[in-house]
């Protein structure tokens, strides 16, 4: 029994002393750059990121203009309630739906892709291009369009706390933004 105690004692006694070992060669900070070589195999260096940005990036709430029109946000809050989970590849049609059934626009807008709806709704529906360039910054129930130059669009409604169309979203499309539209109150 004595020699077994003995024998446990020395292998923990190893033990704590290899993980003394571990914890002194930790990596430590070094001022160095990393260094490596490029595709055209140029020597090149880049500043190591010793610390990570922890929390996750929140944007601020959408703003109620009350200059708009109210069934600007009552469509917004349609678009919600008929949102699916995932994209369905047609934002434009339920975009037009929730307008229609807020009363916003007082027919179905008969444009089919969404980079074409801005023309409409400032043509037909008395809607006006607002100055906004950043879309976390536009008014709740504002028709937010974006395109690329290949010719795809995407266009979706601003709602209190993200972004609608056939899909509920707290980030803003990927797609460079083209124009933010809104009705004004009559």
């Amino acid at each position: 029994m004595c020699r077994l105690i003995v024998a446990f004692f020395v292998s923990a006694s190893a033990f704590l002393g290899a993980l003394r070992d571990v914890a002194a060669a930790a990596p430590t900070d070094s001022e160095s750059p990393f260094v490596y070589q490029d595709g055209a195999g140029n020597v090149t260096s880049a500043p190591i990121v010793r610390r990570n940005w922890l929390g996750r990036i929140v944007h601020p709430l959408a703003h109620v203009d009350a200059r708009l029109d109210p069934r600007l946000m009552h469509a917004a809050t349609i678009a919600e309630e008929r949102a699916n989970a995932r994209s369905r590849l047609r934002c434009w049609h339920y975009v037009k739906e929730a307008l229609l059934a807020a009363g916003a626009v007082n027919s179905y807008p008969k444009t089919a892709y969404a980079i074409e709806a801005g023309q409409e709704l400032t043509r037909n529906y008395g809607f006006r291009r607002l100055p906004v360039r950043d879309p976390y910054a536009a008014p709740v129930g504002a028709v937010l369009i974006y395109g690329t130059r290949e010719g795809g669009g995407h266009v979706e409604i601003r709602t209190r706390d993200g972004f609608v169309s056939d899909y509920h979203s707290k980030d803003r499309c990927a797609y460079p933004l083209v124009a933010v539209y809104a009705k004004f109150s009559s």
